[in-house]
């Protein structure tokens, strides 16, 4: 069997998920343990430490790894890291946890998820978190407002876990780290090519990832699972999307579909950082990056989140990105286009906003076919109606 064709970020995948006779000891050691309640946000980045998503972190950060990324995007060791990966708390809950507690984390049911190994805790500066992270700090912004919302305490810790919450969905679709790494190495893939998506897929994405599969041995179709805004279409909608999508239009043995269970920060160009070492986590050698990754209102730059890329050292990000411009049907060309490739204004060209699309949706309407994919149109107009 043939190496993976690219190491994880940091040189080594962390797994710290707990072998049999641990996991034992510490579920015999947890009803005497102070706890915690993890909502599905925590549980969220809980999972992508444990099982290697957000190598090289083992837990949450500390003081001075908060300080450095927030500042630069690089931890004290010097490997890029773009966001804070935190564990926020109350006040109040802050007064139970003692200094250098074993603490057990727990869901809404009071089942022991994992064992956080308290190694300190911090006041952060939300404010200029926001402004750097974010460049605002406008609670309008949906990675502001969580922010805001969140305790004013963080622990700081490396984690144990013991088993993943109960009832994950996406059962069949949810592969770690190393499972995409054995599949990509089964199928003989030494390229792959990873597709970031909050949404269903439309004809301006597709084209995206057929032009890099034209390049690369596979296709690996991510779409994040994890907490989104309100009014994001729900995860199962869009998988369901992806189905019919991959079914009709895509060659299976060049494409696999699974789940990253990540959150969104909606944090601009340091999450398509983000978004970009992860995948190179999950063993992707490419990663598309389109317009307005991961953005959200007019916060940032329609080319910011390519742009951003620039601002590393030859050699600091292994993964390649493939940096495509905004993309759309022609009516003049006659096929999907970018403004690379494509000479004619813009009355030649399908482009519909969100907002248009699903008032189109909500009225049981299709929008045009060079815009999305009948079948994929189908799944959102009954999703509507069913909502």
């Amino acid at each position: 069997m043939s190496a993976d064709a690219i190491a994880p970020h940091g040189g080594t995948l962390v797994n710290r998920m707990a072998d049999k006779d641990a996991k034992a000891a510490w579920d015999a050691k947890a009803p005497g343990l102070p706890s915690l309640i993890m909502d599905a946000r925590k549980r969220a980045n809980l999972e992508m430490i444990a099982i290697g998503g957000f190598s090289p972190l083992d837990g949450f950060m500390t003081e001075a790894e908060y300080g450095t990324v927030v500042d630069n995007m690089h931890l004290p060791n010097g490997l890029v890291w773009p966001i804070p990966i935190t564990l926020p708390i109350t006040e109040q809950e802050s007064k139970n946890v003692p200094d250098g507690a074993d603490v057990a984390l727990k869901d809404e049911n009071g089942v022991v998820l994992a064992i956080l190994h308290v190694s300190g805790r911090f006041r952060p500066n939300k404010q200029v978190e926001a402004q750097k992270v974010y460049r605002t700090d406008d609670e309008k912004h949906p990675g502001v407002a969580a922010l805001y919302r969140s305790g004013d305490i963080n622990l700081s810790g490396r984690i144990t876990m013991l088993r993943h919450p109960a009832g994950l969905p996406f059962a069949e679709h949810r592969l770690e780290p190393a499972q995409t790494r054995a599949a990509f190495r089964e199928r003989g893939w030494e390229t792959i090519v990873a597709f970031q998506t909050r949404n269903p897929v439309h004809r301006a994405h597709e084209y995206l990832q057929k032009c890099a599969l034209e390049m690369v041995d596979g296709l690996l179709l991510h779409p994040l699972v994890g907490e989104t805004k309100d009014d994001d279409i729900p995860a199962d909608v869009r998988m369901r999307c992806y189905d019919v999508l991959l079914k009709n239009y895509y060659p299976a043995d060049r494409v696999l579909l699974s789940v990253l269970p990540a959150n969104m920060h909606y944090a601009g160009p340091r999450e398509a950082v983000l978004h970009a070492l992860v995948r190179q986590n999950y063993g992707c050698t490419h990663f598309i990056v389109g317009r307005d990754h991961a953005g959200v209102g007019t916060y940032y730059g329609t080319y910011d989140a390519q742009l951003i890329f620039k601002d590393f050292a030859p050699g600091e990000i292994k993964i390649q990105r493939l940096n495509y411009e905004h993309t759309f049907f022609c009516r003049k060309c006659e096929s999907m286009a970018s403004t690379k490739t494509c000479p004619h204004d813009k009355t030649s060209h399908v482009f519909l906003s969100g907002t248009k699309v699903r008032e189109m949706l909500s009225r049981g309407e299709e929008p045009p076919v060079e815009f999305t994919r009948h079948e994929v149109a189908q799944v959102l107009i009954e999703s509507m109606r069913a909502k």
